[in-house]
């Protein structure tokens, strides 16, 4: 039983004959909030497509929970819970035709019952019979964030997952990945613009500019931010900008 959730190990990734990511690496143990930072085209999402297997690197190696997600891909995929993108969404299924269909990718025979209690939570269970093309932006968000957390995963991947929640919702998200992360069974990696949630929620941070990790903060100096204020963690990433 392995301590790593999420081991990238010298990873390149292109599209076409363009490189995206040039060597990335970067660990993240059990129990930790994990957030990845940059502007927009930097290779965030790309980096995140690596390790859903939606996008296979040209070098480098990417394990979840021990295993390798280019030589083993189902043991890893057993292990991760990723968010998609709310337009990636089938429009046509329900939320609860998504659920039940997710759940069964999972090896589930039911949705999970912390996933339906999450689901009420949010106010989603109203929208559970009614077709995904309907949904708004939040409610779409909404539904990404249940099927990334079907059959408790040991690595949670979110791309940008609180862009459309209500402040309510967005805060009952965070309370639910904190508890998760409590029993340091699972890790969560989130890839945002937020130094909000940096700040308040994070373990550890890096920045990706160019395909490359070019700063990473530390536990203690994210908590260095919370003590010094709102522009700390602002004033450093402009620092590590430029």
């Amino acid at each position: 039983m392995t301590n790593v959730m999420l081991d990238i190990r010298s990873v390149h990734a292109k599209y076409g004959k363009r490189e995206v990511l040039s060597g990335v690496s970067l660990q993240i143990p059990a129990g930790e909030w994990f957030c990845l930072l940059g502007p927009n085209g930097v290779g965030k999402s790309t980096l995140l497509r690596c390790i859903a297997g939606a996008l296979t690197p040209s070098a480098g190696d990417i394990r979840i929970a021990g295993h390798s997600a280019l030589t083993a891909p189902l043991e890893a995929k057993r292990r991760l819970g990723y968010g998609c993108a709310p337009e990636q969404l089938p429009g046509l299924l329900t939320g609860r035709q998504c659920l039940e269909v997710y759940a069964q990718a999972k090896g589930l025979q039911v949705v999970s019952v912390d996933v339906l209690s999450l689901a009420n939570e949010l106010k989603f269970n109203s929208y559970l019979d009614s077709f995904v093309d309907t949904y708004s932006l939040g409610t779409r968000q909404k539904l990404c964030i249940l099927l990334a957390l079907l059959g408790e995963p040991q690595l949670i991947v979110l791309d940008e997952a609180f862009n459309g929640l209500d402040p309510a919702s967005a805060l009952t998200v965070k309370h639910h990945l904190q508890k998760r992360l409590s029993d340091a069974k699972c890790s969560v990696l989130l890839a945002t613009h937020s130094l909000d949630i940096v700040e308040h929620y994070a373990d550890k941070a890096a920045l990706l500019i160019d395909g490359r990790i070019v700063r990473e903060w530390s536990e203690t100096e994210i908590a260095a931010f919370r003590v010094q204020g709102d522009s700390a963690m602002e004033t450093a990433l402009a620092a590590a900008s430029s």
